[in-house]
């Protein structure tokens, strides 16, 4: 897939998308170029039936992401209609991730952090390596972060950890992410791929619909109450039980069999 720009890579395999942010040298720092990439290729992995969850991967063995490419800033956000433009592209990517109707799942090598660490926070399963680290050096730098971010994160491990990740901007490793449930799943650096592959690939084989209505009730759950959508909710488990699926998983529940689901 041409994603616009060498520095993303998108491909599928069987049921999964990937989305490689690849930019090692930098150790996967995100440029302008591949923010903007970003929406482009989830767009396409939402429109192909036959990728069924989407998984997040950064090149090179170092990091997944180190957070923004920050020598670009003096040309990308220089003036205050630059910044605009640079933060625009970083919101459309975010909401894409954010909005994904699929599964998505970041597969954690190495450092995550600041920024890494956002993009990791929108998708909806984290799976690191023992060697991964985390960091929000916000602090550090004098930066103010937007109550999005820090609200995502909250939701994911809670406001007591949220605040000692923010107030002390330092790096914690794999297990302090387990522990806060920064992460789903912590395994050796050399089956983190094999792991992620076929956790993905069971999440491919189920129901696509009846995944989709889990996804949705359970974002809905983490937002204000006057913002939960219950009617579209309801119509998605509607649609489960009026689907081929839902014949197809009874049929093959009483013949002993793996059911053959379509997401139809």
């Amino acid at each position: 897939m041409d994603t616009g720009t060498p520095k993303m890579i998108a491909r599928k395999e069987g049921g999964i998308g990937w989305m490689i942010f690849n930019q090692p040298e930098k150790r996967n720092a995100v440029s302008y170029d591949m923010w903007v990439a970003i929406p482009k290729i989830m767009a396409a992995f939402e429109a192909d039936p036959e990728v069924r969850v989407i998984v997040l991967s950064g090149a090179g063995g170092k990091a997944f992401v180190s957070g923004a490419d920050i020598s670009e800033f003096e040309e990308k956000r220089g003036t205050p209609d630059a910044i605009k433009v640079y933060n625009d592209a970083g919101d459309v990517a975010n909401a894409a991730l954010l909005h994904a109707t699929k599964p998505t799942i970041s597969m954690i090598q190495g450092f995550c952090v600041g920024g890494g660490m956002g993009i990791a926070l929108t998708t909806d399963l984290r799976i690191c390596s023992d060697d991964s680290r985390f960091a929000v050096p916000a602090a550090k730098l004098g930066l103010g972060y937007a109550y999005p971010g820090i609200k995502r994160l909250v939701d994911v491990v809670g406001v007591s950890f949220a605040k000692e990740i923010f107030f002390t901007g330092r790096l914690f490793t794999s297990e302090d992410a387990r522990v806060m449930g920064l992460v789903n799943r912590v395994v050796p650096v050399g089956e983190l791929e094999s792991f992620t592959r076929d956790y993905a690939g069971i999440i491919a084989g189920n129901a696509p619909l009846t995944v989709k209505a889990a996804k949705m009730s359970a974002d809905a759950a983490v937002k204000d109450p006057n913002k939960r959508d219950i009617a579209a909710l309801d119509a998605a488990v509607d649609v489960c039980f009026a689907s081929e699926d839902y014949k197809e998983g009874r049929r093959a529940f009483m013949e002993k069999r793996k059911p053959r689901f379509q997401g139809r």
